[in-house]
């Protein structure tokens, strides 16, 4: 059987090929080791569950051809019986892509390559399959009725083990079989009401790959799959999974390193993803979206003294002040670990999870402009709108006040964030696209360097160190006079760029 399934983070809605029979809809949780042993006791799932032992063995070539091409084989053994199973992905693995799969029993843990299908997928492979890690659970499932629906829930408990190294396994999946999907959040909900439960994102494959590189870092964006004739609500639900994602791993690249990268990357996804609601809201005619907004606001804001004093860290050159606000770091991140890892926070990424993958937010048009506009017709309204306030607002950024620069610097982040989003659907216009980002680019950082100037006094008043050797330094009026000359130039750049979706 061939499945078709589109992939968020956290959530997979998957459909048989044969005219869409069947849709599936599974969420996944991470739990750690206690928080699953709590679960167990607490058993809130109403039935004793079946417990399975299940060892996979995911296979590639030394150079990763199979990875490198949006592939991953298995076979997982359960009991005396083996499945193989091959999927296909998109390849950028950013969030919401269609992904394609085979499953058949086998005898024994050497790969069967006798579909034509198969063969053809991993043609391309530069060298001979060999088992590249396994994965080692114990299994508890359940079948959950609840009103109409019906849920499998699996809590794996176990490992991934990767030539020498091993890294533990603990998460739930819930699995929708029937009935309305909001009945799995809710069953989500009551998890997380009993243990801490994060959203995950990362496949059984990925955390193999993971453990044989390098430990993970901070996680930039890179471009979602779009096509032309893509609906913009379709392009606004994968853009959106995309930056769940994103912010996902920074946040778990924190749980093990106070990075400053990841936590401003962290702080970047939230931001897109607010951007992001901010120029779709045409689409929405949902109670729900000023909600979501307000919460990605807030928890971004949490991060937000960290991130500055990370600013102020690499631009001072006191050791006095560098001292004293490495001390204040330490509190910030402390700070910031607490808002991440609290119930409000875990909460705002399930209904974010859900808001998304459920998708019942759409405007009601009697016209049905809002089905008949395309994703780049969509996008193109989008650039033009921001690109329009960006060069308005800025023709004279060297006399404008702070707040009217403040206003210019989120109108360009919106735009550049904008052109990055949708850059997949400008694909024969890529050089023009190169141009105009590094134009952004030197747009923003002007404006961006003028928004540190203009908070660092507020931000070492707040932290009582306006009066330490080496403060002044950071505000500076002749810096704020070179980079309000360069901002205007760069506006100026802007301005003369050829806008690469006309």
């Amino acid at each position: 059987m061939t499945e078709h399934a589109v992939r968020s983070p956290a959530v997979t809605v998957k459909g048989r090929c044969a005219e869409g029979i069947m849709q599936e809809t599974e969420l996944k949780l991470e739990l750690s080791p206690s928080g699953a042993t709590q679960l167990l006791k607490k058993n809130p799932l109403a039935s004793s569950p079946t417990i399975l032992q299940q060892k996979s063995i995911y296979f590639d070539t030394p150079g990763w051809d199979l990875s490198k091409s949006g592939l991953s084989l298995r076979i997982r053994q359960s009991g005396n019986e083996r499945i193989q199973t091959v999927k296909v992905g998109d390849g950028a693995a950013a969030g919401w892509f269609t992904r394609e799969e085979w499953e058949q029993p086998v005898a024994g843990d050497a790969p069967v390559l006798d579909d034509p299908q198969i063969r053809d997928l991993l043609a391309g492979a530069g060298g001979e399959l060999a088992p590249l890690f396994e994965v080692h659970v114990k299994r508890h499932r359940w079948n959950v009725m609840d009103g109409d629906a019906t849920i499998e829930v699996a809590l794996d408990l176990g490992k991934v083990v990767a030539a020498d190294r091993e890294a533990p396994l603990c998460e739930i999946e819930f699995e929708k079989k029937a009935g309305a999907p909001t009945a799995l959040f809710a069953l989500a909900r009551k998890v997380d009401q009993i243990t801490p439960a994060h959203l995950g994102v990362l496949s059984k494959a990925e955390r193999g790959y993971r453990l044989l590189g390098a430990a993970p870092g901070a996680v930039k964006a890179i471009p979602t799959s779009l096509t032309s004739d893509m609906s913009p609500a379709t392009a606004f639900a994968r853009i959106a999974a995309a930056c769940l994602r994103q912010f996902r791993l920074n946040e778990a690249a924190l749980g093990w390193s106070r990075d400053a990268e990841a936590l401003h990357q962290a702080r970047v996804a939230l931001r897109r993803l607010r951007s992001l609601c901010s120029i779709s809201k045409s689409l929405f005619d949902d109670s729900r979206f000023d909600h979501l907004r307000e919460e990605l606001k807030w928890l971004a804001s949490e991060l937000g003294d960290a991130r500055n004093i990370d600013v102020m860290i690499d631009r001072t050159s006191s050791e006095a002040l560098l001292r004293r606000l490495q001390e204040a770091r330490d509190g910030a991140y402390g700070a910031a670990e607490a808002s991440l890892s609290s119930a409000r926070a875990r909460s705002l990424m399930i209904d974010a999870a859900e808001w998304i993958s459920v998708r019942d937010w759409r405007t009601d048009q009697s016209d049905g402009t809002a089905d008949e506009q395309s994703s780049k017709d969509f996008a193109s309204g989008v650039f033009d709108k921001l690109w329009k306030k960006v060069a308005k607002g800025g023709n004279n950024l060297i006399d404008a006040n702070d707040e009217t620069r403040h206003e210019v610097r989120i109108a360009a982040k919106k735009l550049r964030y904008a052109a990055e989003f949708f850059e997949p659907l400008y694909k024969g216009r890529a050089q023009r696209h190169r141009r105009f980002i590094t134009a952004m680019s030197g747009l923003q950082d002007a404006l961006g360097s003028l928004n540190d100037l203009a908070t660092a006094a507020d931000m070492l008043s707040a932290l009582g160190l306006s009066d330490v050797a080496g403060a002044e330094d950071l505000f500076r009026g002749e810096d704020k006079t070179k980079l309000l000359h360069q901002g205007a130039d760069a506006h100026d750049t802007f301005v003369g760029t050829k806008r690469f979706w006309r």
